[in-house]
């Protein structure tokens, strides 16, 4: 990754879940964390810029009414479908992970005790694929 520090928000109304991953991310000194429990106060918070989002497929388990999972990641793509999404569920189904494949998610990552050492592998892949994209657009540019 680069020298700037990636703006992450994780979204979850698992509370303990989400203290645990912020605490997680922020003891690297690579990543800036901004949490919210539903997808309405993510989607509210977009002008911020993050690099990424980490969006729980259920939304729903702690407001009945909050948007789900899935509509804030419709919602989010529609806002900057260049903000990479990365899916996060207890929900170990395939049909689950490819529909949010079908919606725009970069990846989809199941709850475990392993789940934060994928999401740190995935954002660094986010970034090789940005880092690939900008010297091919350098090297387009200068054709």
């Amino acid at each position: 990754m680069n020298e700037e520090k990636v703006k992450i928000f994780l979204v979850d109304d698992d509370a303990v879940f989400l203290k645990l991953l912020e605490i997680e991310f922020l003891e690297h000194d690579s990543f800036v964390v901004e949490t919210f429990s539903t997808g309405e106060l993510c989607l509210q918070n977009l002008e911020s810029n993050p690099d990424v989002i980490i969006l729980d497929y259920h939304l729903d388990g702690i407001v009945k009414t909050a948007m789900n999972g899935m509509a804030t990641l419709d919602k989010i793509k529609t806002a900057n479908p260049n903000i990479p999404v990365i899916m996060l569920s207890s929900q170990d189904k395939i049909d689950v992970a490819i529909n949010c494949m079908h919606h725009k998610a970069f990846d989809y990552v199941v709850k475990s005790e392993t789940a934060f050492l994928r999401l740190q592998n995935i954002i660094t892949t986010i970034f090789r694929y940005k880092k690939m994209e900008n010297q091919l657009t350098w090297y387009v540019e200068r054709m």
